[in-house]
């Protein structure tokens, strides 16, 4: 890294996980308004006619320029946007495990899947899982826990998180970009587990994006910029609470920080969440902090994308990167302070 793209070195770091796992969590105070409950109960989005079918009408597609810049980089190094913990949530640091009632065999056996694809295809299949699996499956209606939920689109199953009161933070190779400039629809149930969420589902309506993404490959540019903040039609954050926002530093490489939370097709099927916590990230020391890749060894399987990765600053969560990819030795995520710069401007102009 250059000395121009080191604007804001060693900035505090989060909480290790091993520190998270001591805070002492809080009951709720209050009761979700009645108000807020009526707004997020489930309705059906707004719908468009195509060749004689129906479907639901995809968001605007917003481009926001990528930082260039030194004075640029150095301005948004240090921004983020704030996290909300509702009086009317519990918080709670681990998340309950799901019910040993509701527990299920594994939907994918991995070692014959890859196997499989191996024989098929000749070559080394992405490895994904590294030493003892240390994904759980939980359910929680706790914060932060329900901010996390699942992302439904024209190309798949990806997961996401709140970090406002009407926006989401998922992928950006989850959207379906369409050679017209448009998008597709997508559709985010907080807290999904099994069937439709506690609190409804929500449909975009823009989307602002760094870069468009297009599986089922992701190449270098493309790893440095798979994030997208999504404008959903009514306030989630109301109910659920959100996340906030960092920009990510190279200076907590290695570190035991983060926790991760997705929807995996492998131990769920997509039906239910899996959380794991420990997870160290190394940026990729070539690009500047305002978008780089990063590699990690926490579990991940399809499904899992768009989910965050958040630390903990003064017992609030802070997202600073969305699971991205796999290669054979590693998992990559995506994150920096272009991350950061798109839930300001979506924030800023739909508030």
């Amino acid at each position: 890294m250059t000395e121009e793209n080191r604007v804001f070195d060693n900035p505090q770091p989060p909480a290790l996980c091993t520190e998270v796992m001591r805070f002492k969590g809080r009951r709720a105070s209050a009761k979700l308004a009645s108000e807020v409950e009526k707004e997020l109960a489930s309705q059906p989005p707004e719908m468009v006619e195509f060749d004689g079918r129906l479907y639901p009408k995809g968001p605007e597609a917003v481009a926001v320029p990528v930082m260039k810049t030194a004075a640029e980089i150095s301005a948004a190094l240090s921004r983020e946007t704030d996290a909300y913990i509702p009086e009317h949530v519990d918080v709670d640091y681990v998340p309950r495990l799901e019910p040993r009632s509701m527990r299920r065999p594994k939907f994918i056996e991995r070692s014959t899947f890859l196997a499989d694809a191996n024989r098929r295809q000749g070559d080394v299949a992405p490895r994904t899982i590294f030493g003892t699996d240390d994904r759980k499956v939980f359910y929680s209606t706790a914060y932060p826990w329900r901010c996390n939920g699942r992302v439904e689109s024209p190309v798949g199953f990806g997961s996401g998180v709140m970090v406002g009161p009407r926006h989401l933070l998922t992928c950006s190779h989850i959207i379906d970009w369409r050679p017209d400039g448009t998008a597709g629809w997508l559709k985010f149930t907080p807290m999904y587990y099994n069937g439709p969420g506690p609190y409804g589902s929500a449909w975009a309506i823009r989307v602002y994006f760094k870069y468009k993404v297009q599986g089922p490959t992701i190449d270098y540019t493309e790893g440095k910029y798979d994030y997208v903040a999504v404008v959903l039609d009514r306030t989630v954050g109301s109910a659920t609470g959100w996340l906030g926002t960092k920009s990510y530093s190279d200076s907590w490489d290695g570190g035991a920080y983060w926790t991760h939370v997705g929807y995996p097709d492998d131990l769920t099927g997509l039906q239910r969440p899996t959380y794991q916590t420990g997870i160290a990230l190394d940026g990729d020391f070539w690009s500047p902090d305002s978008h780089e890749s990063m590699s990690h060894q926490g579990d991940v399987w399809p499904g899992q994308s768009g989910g965050p990765f958040w630390g903990y600053w003064d017992g609030s969560p802070y997202a600073v990167a969305t699971q991205s990819g796999q290669t054979a030795s590693q998992n990559t995520g995506s994150g920096g302070s272009d991350l950061v710069d798109l839930v300001i401007k979506a924030r800023a102009e739909f508030p």
